[in-house]
């Protein structure tokens, strides 16, 4: 729903403080006054084109592709103008719009309309972009289920190409302008000026989205999902975000207003503290040595992983070279990506995951038919092993970037010894194919890990050592398998807890079956960027940490607090427990004793 459906009479104008809950997506305080971007409601029409007149439409539609794609072809010209990452991101989010422009299921699906339904084009775009966005919420992966955005956006820029509807958001702002939507494009959030702007909020959108990504890249603090928001917000009303707790609080009181400046004069001082650790190693008290490193979505991160001062990528999930197209990604396309990405790290490790999708997660362009449970069923290394030709190019473009810097390659949701020999056995073939071809890869070749991310992956733990070079321990699905909660469930997600002591367990069990075979073993869940763990991860042996850049910081500032002797002997304590309050309590007490 936009502002535009809604009734005026559902508005909720007040001037008594609201305060309202959703997603805090890019830390940061912002204090500043309202201005509402109101979706460009675009009517159009819905009528029967005479067989005669199809060839003419369809031509009306192509050229309103063209001129759609010279637009965005003009915006990526202009993404140069941006800072760092935020260039780069939406460098790649605008290729991804160019591609969805030529000849993508979303244009033959148009023309089809068009040439067998007779539908003129504006309404053959909004019944397309209905279909595929459909198709798209009902996806389990919470990226790509994001990625509907992305396709309405496409949507709206062809439907004002066909009807000549000029579009200029953000061109008038007030100082320190707080944008309000009920949902928010990347390429409209790559418009917004960090200097103009103190951050946004939308009552749509979610984590993974671009948007989200665009505003951590700004910088700017952003909340998103805030339901009722439109409904409750006039223009130039004081409004603040809170980009940490996902809170947006409209027309604060002045206690309120008075207590917000100080947590953002506050937070803004604990980040030039964070800053200045960025060459600062993560040592222990004691002078224990941990590797935090990054985990990574898309390419256009890179720069602000080595701004947040990462020693590396600890997980790259190689799902963006899928994303909004039809076909797959070939070897020398993924060769070329890979290759940049590894020397843009300048000498740190890159470790590449595997694809990771399945069951009804991108079925059309991999001709997967859904299973009756997609999250246990035909995915991540089980398809790669079933369509052999998938992993074959993904591990030949891995081994070909390998000769530029050192690269790891992680193989997600292995469940048994035959899986990880399969895969090394595939690899050691594409590699003797590489070798007689005269191209040069590492030497020796890429280590190969396994993701520990199902219970029986844990528990085989010991086993699995001899045959994989590392182990990455992936908390968030490790804790949903074992504990059958799906976080997506609202009505159990209160359920999931990675302080479960069966989750505890199974970390424990791998972290000393890697230390047994003396392989790296690292954790690369949401735990592991969050400080409150890193006590608790470092006294069951791991010294290996993966998380979003963002909280490399927080959690190296946590580590350098840390006496892991006491840490080693707290966990020992932690793991005799049985209850999850009690190991909450012992955890929660050591950081405080700690500081």
């Amino acid at each position: 729903m936009t502002l535009s459906d809604t009734d005026p009479s559902e508005l909720e104008f007040t001037d008594a403080e609201r305060v309202f809950d959703g997603m805090g997506v890019s830390r940061g305080i912002a204090i500043g006054v309202v201005h509402r971007h109101d979706a460009d409601a675009i009517t159009v029409a819905e009528y029967c084109v005479p067989k005669g007149q199809v060839g003419a439409e369809k031509a009306r539609f192509a050229a309103a592709v063209d001129r759609a794609g010279a637009e965005i072809g003009t915006m990526r010209t202009a993404a140069a103008g941006l800072d760092g990452s935020a260039a780069e991101e939406l460098g790649y989010l605008l290729d991804a719009y160019q591609a969805m422009l030529h000849g993508s299921r979303l244009v033959r699906g148009v023309e089809r309309r068009i040439e067998t339904e007779h539908l003129n084009a504006e309404a053959a775009v909004n019944q397309e972009i209905a279909d595929i966005a459909r198709s798209f919420e009902a996806m389990e992966d919470a990226y790509l289920a994001a990625r509907v955005v992305d396709i309405r956006d496409i949507g709206r820029r062809l439907l004002r190409s066909l009807t000549n509807t000029t579009y200029r958001p953000f061109s008038v702002l007030p100082r320190h302008a707080v944008i309000v939507a009920e949902e928010l494009t990347p390429a409209d959030t790559a418009l917004l000026d960090p200097r103009r702007v103190a951050g946004l909020a939308t009552v749509l959108g979610g984590a993974e989205s671009h948007t989200a990504i665009m505003a951590r890249s700004l910088g700017l603090p952003a909340v998103l999902g805030a339901a009722g928001l439109m409904r409750s917000v006039r223009p130039l009303q004081t409004v603040i975000v809170d980009g940490g707790a996902g809170r947006v609080i409209v027309n604060p009181s002045a206690a309120t207003l008075t207590a917000y400046r100080k947590k953002r004069a506050d937070y803004l001082r604990f980040r030039r503290t964070l800053a200045r650790l960025k060459d600062v190693p993560a040592v222990t008290r004691d002078g224990a040595r941990i590797l935090l490193q990054a985990n990574v979505e898309l390419p256009g991160e890179v720069e602000s992983v080595l701004a947040a001062g990462a020693e590396g990528v600890g997980l790259l999930r190689s799902e963006f070279l899928y994303m909004n197209r039809d076909d797959l990604p070939g070897e020398e396309e993924q060769t070329a990506v890979l290759t940049t990405l590894v020397q843009r790290m300048n000498g740190r490790p890159v470790t590449v995951r595997t694809l990771d999708v399945g069951g009804d997660k991108l079925a059309r362009s991999l001709g997967v038919v859904p299973g009756p449970n997609p999250a246990l069923g035909l995915r991540a290394v089980r398809l790669c092993l079933s369509r052999p030709e998938l992993l074959e190019t993904q591990l030949s473009a891995m081994l070909r970037a390998s000769a530029f810097g050192p690269l790891r390659i992680l193989v997600p949701m292995i469940s048994t010894v035959e899986e990880i020999r399969a895969v090394r056995e595939i690899m050691e073939n594409v590699a003797r194919r590489l070798s007689r071809a005269g191209i040069k890869i590492a030497e020796p070749m890429p280590p190969l890990g396994v993701m520990i991310e199902v219970p029986g992956a844990a528990l085989a733990a010991d086993a699995l050592s001899w045959h994989a070079d590392f182990f990455a321990i992936g908390t968030n699905d490790l804790t949903q398998y074992t504990l059958a909660i799906d976080r997506a469930d609202e009505s159990v997600a209160h359920l999931y807890n990675p302080l479960h002591p069966a989750v505890l367990r199974l970390i424990q069990f791998s972290a000393q079956a890697a230390l047994r075979a003396r392989i790296p073993v690292s954790v690369c869940g949401e735990v592991a960027g969050d400080p409150r763990f890193a006590a608790l991860l470092l006294g069951l042996g791991i010294r290996d940490l993966s998380m979003s850049a963002t909280n490399i910081p927080v959690v190296k500032q946590r580590i350098r607090s840390i006496d892991l002797v006491a840490a080693t002997r707290r966990a020992r304590v932690i793991m005799d427990q049985s209850d999850s309050a009690r190991i909450a309590h012992l955890l929660d007490s050591f950081n405080e004793g700690e500081g």
